[in-house]
């Protein structure tokens, strides 16, 4: 029986939901298949080894209970935790974990340290899919087409008012480079409320997005596999909200979504193909979910991203994707654990 180490929370905007997938993992993973070792880490970035039920790590109450000091050791000898009462040895690493510190190559870099096989993309394809910006020159380079994109840095000015209005023409969309589940985004209707939705992004990150306002239906694919990575089928996104900011993603549960997506035939090629595209292009393996807008008028088809550790709570599209592909949750975990061993 494998030794499987599941990592949740981390020191990211998206600790709370981290914890959910966790969860989710947890309550769908074979437990004659696996001995199942749990850590945490604290929104602190202390990590905690801990005996919680799902539900309790799902609800946050795992950081008030009963745990023990544990850390992945760097040194490859020694192949796991180290803890007070010594070594436990760790043959696979599952990072349910989203957000700064997680899916941005740093924890990954950790990984490799340790000789460990983990699940999902390696330090080069995390860090450039967590920052957009760094992601759209990927997928210019692709030649995947996409809306129009300019970055900019803090503080605010007066001058950035100007780009924007050389560059186009409202609304528009600011959000953060290096953030996920929507978080510090916004739809700017007019100049009056940019700056303020530029200074929310700003508490985020340094470098901040601006992108063309498509008048589009959202659409998502999920890609599973290495080399021999494939595309399921797709998934259309139904916000309550504007657009599918965080609310829509994980409070308010009135978002609807449409699996498999109700589009032509070349369309969902194309858009299958292009997410292969930018998987590999990355040097992704594993697991990702990419993110498409198709425009309700002309049908056109624009890259928007790509999330190397999507979200797997019971809601997530990730999982619903896979399953509607003919793969279902418990069978999908046994995949992405047979992709980090190869």
């Amino acid at each position: 029986m494998k030794n499987l180490l599941i990592i949740f929370g981390g020191k990211s905007g998206e600790h709370e939901v981290s914890c959910i997938s966790a969860k989710s993992v947890l309550e769908n993973i074979s437990k004659d298949k696996y001995n199942i070792i749990k850590v945490g880490i604290t929104k602190e970035g202390n990590w905690y080894k801990t005996d919680c039920t799902p539900e309790e790590i799902g609800s946050g109450k795992w950081t008030e209970m009963e745990k023990t000091k544990a850390v992945l050791s760097p040194d490859p000898s020694d192949h796991g935790l180290v803890t007070a009462d010594g070594i436990i040895n760790v043959d696979v690493i599952f990072p349910v974990m989203h957000g700064d510190y997680c899916e941005d190559g740093c924890i990954q870099g950790l990984f490799e340290m340790s000789g460990i096989p983990y699940v999902g993309p390696g330090v080069l394809s995390s860090s450039v899919g967590m920052d957009k910006a760094a992601t759209k020159l990927f997928a210019d380079f692709e030649g995947l087409p996409q809306a129009q994109w300019l970055v900019l840095n803090p503080p605010y000015s007066d001058k950035m008012l100007k780009q924007i209005r050389e560059k186009f023409s409202y609304p528009i969309f600011v959000k953060p480079c290096n953030a996920g589940s929507s978080l510090g985004a916004s739809k700017v209707h007019n100049e009056a409320e940019f700056k303020a939705a530029f200074e929310e992004a700003a508490k985020i990150d340094s470098k901040i997005l601006c992108e063309e306002y498509i008048n589009a239906r959202e659409v998502e694919c999920a890609v599973l596999g290495n080399e021999d990575a494939r595309a399921s089928v797709l998934g259309e996104i139904i916000p309550s909200n504007e657009f599918y900011d965080y609310k829509a993603k994980y409070i308010d549960n009135k978002s609807g979504f449409a699996v498999p997506a109700a589009l032509p035939e070349e369309t969902t090629a194309a858009i299958s193909d292009y997410a292969v595209r930018i998987f590999k292009a990355l040097g992704c393996r594993g697991l990702s979910r990419v993110d498409f807008f198709v425009d309700k008028v002309t049908g056109k088809i624009y890259f928007n991203e790509i999330n190397t550790l999507p979200g797997f709570t019971s809601i997530s599209m990730y999982p619903k994707l896979w399953e509607n592909t003919g793969v279902k949750y418990a069978d999908l975990i046994d995949k992405l654990i047979e992709y980090a061993e190869k």
